[in-house]
């Protein structure tokens, strides 16, 4: 097996809710829910840099398709991270995720590594870290 991600998926509550929060909030661009034509099917994609896809999806239709009972979110599973530029970015992008209705689970303060970093939760409890990291800049 290749180390490659293609898709992230996230189980979300309330789908319309969801991409509300990721296109209007925080700017994203997306097509909006499609498949709605079929039993767990609505679907929204955003692309992202690299190739990258994030997907939207009804927990549970997550859990029929897998076949796993549907389980209460819990937001210290796994952490999405979002690493930026500067630390002026980073204080940007947590205004921006708080103003569409992010909550901030720790304010961007100066890091253990020598970066500056915060964290928020999107509207269904899923964790993202933004990070100004001086040895992990994105490269556009």
């Amino acid at each position: 097996m290749k180390p490659r991600i293609t898709l992230i998926t996230l189980g979300v509550a309330d789908l319309e809710r969801a991409v509300a929060f990721y296109r209007d909030g925080l700017g994203w661009p997306t097509e909006g829910i499609v498949g709605k034509e079929f039993e767990f099917g609505a679907v929204a994609f955003f692309d992202l840099a690299g190739g990258l896809r994030l997907s939207l999806w009804p927990r549970a239709s997550l859990a029929h398709d897998s076949g796993l009972k549907e389980t209460p979110p819990a937001a210290t599973d796994f952490c999405l991270a979002h690493n930026v530029k500067s630390r002026e970015e980073v204080d940007a992008v947590m205004k921006l995720a708080t103003a569409a209705g992010a909550t901030v689970v720790k304010p961007a303060a100066d890091t253990f590594y020598g970066g500056y970093a915060g964290y928020f939760r999107d509207p269904d409890l899923h964790l993202w870290e933004i990070a100004w990291n001086p040895q992990m800049l994105p490269s556009d």
